[in-house]
């Protein structure tokens, strides 16, 4: 049986979504097309390490290498707007408590040094999961009532500390990639956490855009299970990520699972070389997953890698992988009567070098799937922005902040 609590709680949040709904406005004031996502950490300093001013600030991080003509640089390669990540977990350790001014401070002096250089930004509250050097992640927001709670009064901070910002300039997104709701059961927990999300935010920042996703990392298919009609505003953008095919864009990532990391030397389009070409990719692959493997887990890999590469070695077979995300979300736009312009791929890309790893994709393979992709997204109406400035995925910078191969950039810089 409810509650009397729950129940006054959940007519609580009712009455804050409609307090702050915006009812003016058919789209967004908050417009973009061609985008990249910043970096979210350079150095990754320690969470022993975020108290002290010389190691965390200026923050974002990326303020300490990358300089305004650099962003300026960007523009100039056909974007308009940067996708800036914000680690929230500084401002949820007791580390900072000192220093929580300055991080509020230097986020908003980073948003004008976007602005200052001709392009919009959209800041990214973008968790990543707790590991070796910070004590709480993703799964500890989303798995404790309390801290949810304290991100969701981070949330709050965060959006009135954007609020006196140029709406047609800056964008605030709640939260990145959520990871929940990825098993298939019953019971769905994002949306209550959504619309509390939603309400911290306009309720600080009446104007701005706000930008929302779906569960379970922000997946096409996790978008298309909301109700809209649940967020009543119409200054709201919709997001959703794609890496498909994941066998192809992560090769080599040590991070992403435990088979992944065995797959390098596999072009993209697979059948971009001739057949004898990939089979030999797919034998060093073989060869080293039954060198490297664990000995319980190397046949089901093997049997994986097979049947993966079967759903996209042909033409037909991998156009189908990439538009499947594209025509999810368009039919659940149109049921719903949401514009294309109101739609948003946050995240795509192809890694170029895993940290520790000697291999490099091929620069000519990455400026081909980020071709593909973004042709799909503009071919939808909908805006894009490409993971990411540097490291593993470095459009931009590779580590250490050398270039990257000017491949993606040079593609991007010649689109209509």
């Amino acid at each position: 049986m409810t509650s009397l609590a729950s129940m006054f709680k959940a007519g609580l949040l009712g009455l804050a979504l409609l307090s702050v709904a915006v009812t003016a406005a058919d789209a967004a004031s908050f417009s973009m097309k061609r985008g990249i996502n910043l970096d979210i950490w350079v150095t990754w300093p320690d969470e022993s390490q975020w108290g002290d001013e010389k190691a965390i600030l200026p923050f974002p991080e990326w303020r300490k290498s990358v300089t305004e003509a650099d962003l300026k640089s960007l523009k100039d390669n056909g974007f308009d707007f940067v996708r800036m990540p914000v680690d929230p977990s500084p401002f949820l350790s007791a580390k900072t408590v000192g220093l929580r001014d300055k991080l509020f401070a230097s986020v908003l002096e980073s948003v004008r040094l976007v602005n200052a250089a001709g392009l919009k930004v959209i800041v990214d509250m973008h968790l990543v999961p707790a590991g070796g050097n910070r004590s709480l992640g993703m799964a500890e927001v989303m798995n404790d009532p309390k801290l949810f709670d304290a991100y969701v009064d981070l949330v709050r901070a965060m959006a009135k500390n954007l609020s006196k910002e140029d709406p047609a300039l800056v964008a605030f997104e709640a939260m990145n990639e959520p990871v929940i709701d990825c098993k298939d059961e019953k019971t769905s927990l994002w949306p209550e956490k959504l619309q509390r999300l939603f309400a911290a935010a306009r309720a600080s920042a009446t104007r701005l855009t706000l930008v929302l996703t779906g569960a379970c990392y922000s997946n096409a298919e996790s978008l298309a299970k909301l109700d809209p009609k649940t967020i009543p505003d119409d200054n709201v953008i919709w997001t959703f990520h794609s890496y498909d095919p994941f066998l192809l864009t992560h090769q080599g990532a040590t991070w992403a699972g435990d088979f992944i990391p065995y797959v390098t030397g596999l072009p993209y389009p697979p059948y971009a070389v001739p057949r004898a070409e990939l089979d030999a990719a797919l034998d060093q692959v073989r060869a080293k997953i039954k060198a490297e493997a664990p000995w319980t887990r190397r046949s089901g890999m093997l049997a994986y890698l097979g049947e993966q590469i079967a759903t996209m070695d042909t033409e037909d077979k991998l156009l189908s992988i990439l538009d499947a995300p594209f025509k999810t979300v368009d039919a659940w736009a149109e049921k719903h009567g949401i514009k294309p312009e109101n739609i948003f791929l946050g995240e795509f890309g192809m890694i170029r070098q895993e940290y520790g790893n000697p291999y490099v994709m091929p620069a000519k393979y990455r400026a081909a799937y980020v071709r593909d992709m973004s042709a799909r997204a503009e071919a939808h109406g909908f805006a894009w922005s490409v993971w990411s400035y540097g490291g593993a995925f470095g459009v931009v910078e590779q580590f250490d902040g050398k270039p990257a191969e000017p491949d993606v950039l040079e593609m991007v810089r010649g689109l209509k």
